[in-house]
C-alpha cells in the first residue's frame, strides 16, 4: 500500500471526489454536489481551513484508490478549549483492516508531531458533518449530513479509538401520523405571552443583519455545549451565503423579547431528495429539478437552536420547536432533528414529550496519541 498527501490541485480533487466511486453501489447515499465537495478543501473558498493546519492523505494498493483521511489541528479550537486536540475527518475506506490501519496511523503521526495529545473524530471540514452512524443506516443522510457504511466502526474500534459521544437524530413525520398535541401548542403560547416573546420568520430584506444576530447568538447560547468552540465572521458569512440560496424564510425564526433578540431556529430544506440520482451534477437537468423542487419539498433538517443564556429554562426552546411546526405544517412535512447531545437531558426529555421517534444515531470517536 502506498499513502501519500494530496498536495497538487489534481490530488485533492481526486481526494474530494473519491467518496462518488466508493458509494456507487451503496443505494443509501445521496451524492452531494461535486463541485461543492471540491470546495471544501479549498482555504479560498472554505473559510474554516485557513485557522487549520491539515493534511489530506490518499491510500493506494495497487493502483488503485482505496481510501482518505484528513487531518488537521484548528488553531481556534485548541486556543479555545486549552487542549491539544486534534482531529482526523473525511475518512473513507474499503472494507480492509490494513487499508484503515495504515489511514488512521498517518493521521495520528500527524497530528502527534504537531503535539496533539488526543486524536478525536471524524469530524469534517463542513459545519456539523460529525461522527459515523452507528444506528440508523437504512436512513440515507439529510443535507449537510454524513453517511458510512456499518464497518466503519468496526475499523476505528480495532484501531483504539473509543466513543466521546453520541449525537441523537429524531423524527417527526405527518405521514406517519406525527401531529403535536393541542395542549402543548396552548402551552407555548402561554409561556410566550408569560415572558412577552414574539417569534418572526428571518427578514430576506435585511438578510445580513439577521444573519448577524443569529451568528451572535449562536456563539453566545451554546458556548457550553460539548465541542463547541467559536464561529468566525469569515465562516457565518459563508454559510450565510450558501443557505440563502436554499431556505425558506418561514423556517428560520428569530425570537425576541422587548425587542431584544433571544433565540433562534434554523430548519433547512433537504435538498438530498432533489439530489438524489443526479451523481453530484447539477447538468445538464438537475438545475431544472431544484428550480421546480424547491417551493414543493416537504422534508426538512432542523439544523440549530439557539437560546440566550438569560432566557434559559423557560421553555423558550419549545417554543421555537413549536412555532416552527406551526410554520411547516400546511406542508405535512417531515422533519429530522440533528444532533442532540446524548445528555442534553432536557432536549432529549422534551423530544421525548413532543412523540418524535429516534431514528439514528451519530459517534464521535476519540483516543490518547501521546506527544
Amino acid at each position: 500500500m502506498d499513502i501519500f498527501q494530496a498536495t497538487t490541485k489534481a490530488r485533492v480533487r481526486e481526494f474530494a471526489l473519491f467518496p462518488y466511486v466508493h458509494y456507487r453501489s451503496d443505494p443509501a447515499w445521496i451524492p452531494p454536489l461535486r463541485s461543492e465537495q471540491v470546495r471544501l478543501f479549498a482555504p479560498e473558498t472554505n473559510p474554516l481551513l485557513r485557522h487549520c493546519d491539515y493534511a489530506l492523505f490518499l491510500l493506494r494498493d495497487g493502483g488503485r484508490t482505496v481510501g482518505r483521511v484528513a487531518a488537521f489541528v484548528d488553531r481556534l479550537a485548541v486556543d479555545y478549549w486549552q487542549k491539544p486536540i486534534g482531529f482526523f475527518g473525511s475518512y473513507e475506506c474499503v472494507d480492509d483492516a490494513a487499508a484503515s490501519r495504515v489511514l488512521l496511523e498517518a493521521a495520528r503521526d500527524w497530528l502527534r508531531a504537531r503535539g496533539m495529545a488526543i486524536m478525536r473524530g471524524p469530524i469534517s471540514f463542513s459545519s456539523q458533518e460529525w461522527g459515523f452512524v452507528v444506528h440508523g443506516y437504512e436512513h440515507p443522510p439529510t443535507i449537510m449530513a454524513p453517511h458510512n457504511p456499518p464497518y466503519y466502526n468496526t475499523q476505528a474500534e480495532a484501531y483504539g479509538l473509543r466513543k466521546a459521544k453520541d449525537l441523537l437524530v429524531y423524527e417527526a413525520d405527518v405521514s406517519k401520523g406525527y401531529a403535536i398535541p393541542e395542549r402543548y401548542l396552548r402551552m407555548m403560547d402561554a409561556i410566550a405571552e408569560r415572558h412577552g416573546v414574539t417569534v418572526r420568520p428571518v427578514n430576506m430584506k435585511r438578510y445580513r443583519e439577521d444573519a448577524q444576530i443569529i451568528m451572535d447568538l449562536s456563539n453566545i447560547s451554546i458556548a457550553h455545549n460539548w465541542g463547541y468552540y467559536p464561529v468566525t465572521d469569515a465562516e457565518a458569512e459563508q454559510m450565510a451565503r450558501d443557505l440563502k440560496q436554499i431556505i425558506h424564510p418561514e423556517a428560520v425564526l428569530i425570537a425576541e423579547a422587548g425587542g431584544r433578540p433571544i433565540g433562534f431556529t434554523i430548519t433547512l430544506p433537504d435538498i438530498n431528495v432533489l439530489l438524489r440520482g443526479l451523481n453530484g451534477r447539477l447538468f445538464p437537468f438537475g438545475f431544472v429539478r431544484l428550480l421546480r423542487g424547491m417551493p414543493r419539498l416537504r422534508q426538512y433538517r432542523f439544523f440549530a437552536l439557539g437560546v440566550h443564556p438569560d432566557y434559559h429554562g423557560l421553555g423558550i426552546d419549545s417554543l421555537l420547536y413549536a412555532r416552527t411546526w406551526q410554520a411547516l405544517a400546511p406542508r405535512n412535512p417531515r422533519v429530522e432533528i440533528d444532533y442532540v447531545l446524548e445528555d442534553n437531558v432536557p432536549m432529549n426529555n422534551a423530544l421525548k414529550r413532543l412523540g418524535v421517534t429516534h431514528i439514528k444515531t451519530y459517534r464521535v470517536y476519540e483516543m490518547a496519541i501521546g506527544r
